[in-house]
């Protein structure tokens, strides 16, 4: 969570009393006495938060309110008010205000006001950055998001060879992205419009591979099957993607060799030689250098398929990423679901930190999804570790654990008051208290004394 805050108040007793509270909360606190010198440090990058007294000598609170707002009009900024500004509050609450708090307050009102127009900023500013990430990447097909800079090189390289025949080799754990970034060279090429075909060497029985790769003809199944050409002569002209290389039986390496020295081959089903433009795109979770040095590959395999080599970094070792890309994940899920898109509390943020995620993207997106189903009923262990507990609760009691979240939400922000609520909630007021009897909900515990 960001934890910077600019404070004006023309008073100095205020200024520096709730500077002070804030600065033992950890948070960056610059305090001006007049709007303008605040004005002039603004601008649309502002992480924090902006507090400002309304009645001041010179620009006063709403002007300042009208000028900040015109650099951003995103910025969370909190009104002070004295009792009789309340009509001056609403007021600037419409031109765009995050809140308004009326003098006096307690410190615990302040801090959750602050805290929560934080959150509003952090999310603002990082869907603005997953935006630029978004539209810095045209064209069709997948994006490849993240300002790491092992993402950034990842990019550059994909932008320069994107255009050529060049074969690619591309490493890395299991979850990483192999294959989008497969997918992505792909859709950014010349190639876009000819066909990608995918082979996952470990997940075919080896006996079947070399059908797959060079065809077969009718005869030599049982079954009846038709003779078919091969995935070689359906991906002429596009890309083949041969996932978990490493896996390819060593004389089908051998066979895949000749293919890939002559760039011909003569599919079963054909019976005459076809020439051939492929760009072959390798995926490994191993060492193939290492591999082929040590037999368990074939070497000269591995230097023609290796004009280019990529290394995928694990989602530990980019942990700058993570969040834009959660929040990419659950506004694809929101939207493929047509759920509300949720939002990602400080806390859960910190685990998402915390966690090593040894299942990588993968596993951040499979949470992310999760997380949309299914609400808070999805969330992460103290120990780091990703926590289902509550993932088999039945829908009424999903619905309920949601509804009393919903209700609380609400008298906290209004302060226990049931007539602002039952309007944000927009409920009856004896619908409003048979919801809040059937929770054990005291409308007094969200009372404020100053």
């Amino acid at each position: 969570m960001n934890k910077h805050v600019i404070f004006i108040d023309d008073e100095k007793p205020i200024r520096d009393a709730l500077g002070q509270t804030l600065e033992l909360e950890d948070y960056d606190v610059n305090l001006f006495s007049s709007a303008k010198p605040a004005l002039d440090i603004i601008d649309n990058h502002y992480t924090g938060v902006i507090i400002s007294d309304i009645n001041m000598p010179g620009i006063d609170g709403l002007t300042f309110l009208k000028r900040a707002l015109a650099i951003d009009p995103e910025l969370s900024i909190i009104l002070l008010t004295g009792h009789g500004d309340i009509t001056m509050a609403v007021d600037a609450m419409r031109i765009g205000a995050y809140d308004f708090l009326e003098k006096p307050f307690s410190t615990e009102t302040l801090l959750d006001v602050v805290k929560r127009a934080g959150d509003k900023r952090e999310l603002i500013l990082e869907n603005r950055e997953l935006r630029r990430e978004l539209e810095a990447q045209s064209g069709p097909g997948p994006r490849i998001l993240g300002s790491n800079p092992q993402i950034k090189q990842l990019r550059r390289i994909l932008s320069h060879i994107k255009d050529t025949a060049a074969d690619v080799i591309i490493q890395g754990e299991n979850g990483t992205g192999k294959e989008l970034v497969a997918r992505f060279l792909h859709d950014h090429s010349a190639r876009q419009n000819k066909p990608f075909i995918t082979i996952n060497c470990n997940a075919i029985p080896q006996t079947m591979i070399e059908s797959e790769l060079f065809g077969f003809e009718s005869s030599i199944f049982s079954s009846g099957q038709k003779k078919r050409s091969g995935k070689l002569a359906h991906a002429n002209g596009g890309t083949l993607f041969l996932n978990e290389i490493e896996s390819m039986p060593a004389p089908l390496q051998e066979k895949l060799l000749r293919v890939l020295e002559n760039r011909n081959v003569e599919p079963s089903a054909i019976n005459q030689m076809m020439d051939l433009d492929i760009r072959f795109v390798s995926a490994t979770k191993k060492d193939l250098k290492v591999m082929s040095e040590r037999g368990e590959f074939n070497q000269d395999l591995y230097y023609h398929l290796n004009v280019v080599s990529v290394n995928l970094p694990p989602l530990r070792d980019r942990k700058d990423d993570l969040l834009i890309l959660f929040q990419n994940f659950t506004r694809t899920a929101s939207t493929r679901y047509g759920i509300e898109h949720p939002v990602i509390s400080p806390e859960q943020q910190t685990k998402l930190l915390e966690y090593d995620w040894p299942g990588n993207v993968r596993e951040l997106r499979n949470l992310a999804e999760r997380l949309v189903l299914m609400g808070d009923t999805v969330s992460l262990s103290k120990e780091g570790e990703i926590s289902d507990e509550q993932f088999n609760l039945t829908l009424s009691d999903r619905v309920n654990r949601f509804e009393f979240t919903l209700l609380c939400d609400a008298l906290k922000r209004h302060n226990g008051c049931l007539k602002e609520a039952q309007e944000e909630l927009g409920l009856a007021r004896k619908t409003l208290y048979d919801k809040m009897k059937k929770h054990g909900i005291d409308k007094y515990d969200f009372k404020v004394t100053h």
